[in-house]
């Protein structure tokens, strides 16, 4: 089930945050795992969410193999990707601890939304999300047509 819609939310002061009821309904802890993953984002200053079987779940690149001697690219992504990674609990009132480095890496504030994004949530400045919500919504058009056409700007 893909994670859809927007929450907003608030990062207490000791860094937890409470996954919203509508994004909890789609998370089964005994078949996604009980644990997510969050990566922070260069682009937009993002912390991506996977549950944990959808993290462990996704090579780095399609039929790459692991090896004790990586091409040099791919250990630095595997190194960038995993070295950044990390494993969050949830506590009994369904909030996850976020590392204080990823709060500070990607400059994210204490109101922030949470957005469905199909395998992922993200976690995005609320100020940010609301700021750019009418250019997201006018670039669908463009991107839906640049994934089409197999083009990237990225």
């Amino acid at each position: 089930m893909p994670f859809t819609g927007q929450a907003e939310a608030i990062i207490d002061a000791k860094q937890r945050l409470a996954i919203p009821a509508k994004f909890r309904s789609r998370w089964n802890p005994e078949t996604d795992g009980p644990t997510w993953y969050c990566v922070p984002w260069p682009q937009d200053g993002v912390l991506r969410l996977y549950t944990q079987k959808q993290y462990e779940s996704m090579p780095l690149a399609q039929g790459v193999t692991s090896s004790l001697t990586p091409d040099q690219n791919l250990a630095d992504l595997q190194t960038a990707i995993y070295g950044n990674s990390e494993q969050l609990n949830v506590d009994a009132n369904n909030r996850i601890r976020l590392q204080t480095w990823h709060l500070e890496l990607v400059g994210m504030p204490k109101d922030v939304m949470i957005i469905g994004a199909g395998d992922r949530l993200e976690i995005r400045s609320q100020e940010q999300w609301m700021r750019e919500r009418q250019q997201r919504f006018n670039d669908l058009r463009r991107l839906v047509d640049q994934r089409d056409s197999g083009t990237s700007t990225s």
